[in-house]
């Protein structure tokens, strides 16, 4: 019913940015939440920032001032700016959203097949 589609990921040299996106479809009434999680390598998925339909942000200790997380609702649309990457920042990345899908009276959360970005010199 709803799918998100990511793109943005890539190898970058320490220091360097990747700007990633990700967009959702399908039969959408309405989006709360939308964010991106990362999973490293032996690593659980860990909450990365999120933004809400207002726009209020929440980022990850690690990634506050490198990091940038905001949204286009009219294109139902995430992005995470990534700036001063660092290798630590090596992960595939996820993102996610809370839909409220017409037909359903309540919200759930989907997800994006994962993009891969790796920091590496």
């Amino acid at each position: 019913q709803v799918q998100l589609v990511e793109s943005g990921g890539g190898l970058v040299q320490p220091g360097g940015s990747l700007r990633l996106s990700c967009a959702a479809s399908g039969s959408i009434l309405a989006i709360n939440f939308m964010g991106w999680y990362r999973q490293a390598p032996g690593k659980e998925r860990d909450l990365v920032a999120v933004i809400n339909g207002g726009g209020r942000t929440n980022y990850v200790d690690s990634v506050k001032g490198r990091f940038t997380i905001s949204r286009d609702n009219a294109k139902n649309t995430v992005y995470l700016q990534m700036n001063s990457l660092k290798p630590e920042d090596t992960a595939v990345y996820y993102c996610y959203a809370v839909v409220l899908v017409a037909g359903i009276p309540y919200e759930h959360v989907y997800w994006g097949q994962g993009t891969q970005v790796t920091v590496s010199s």
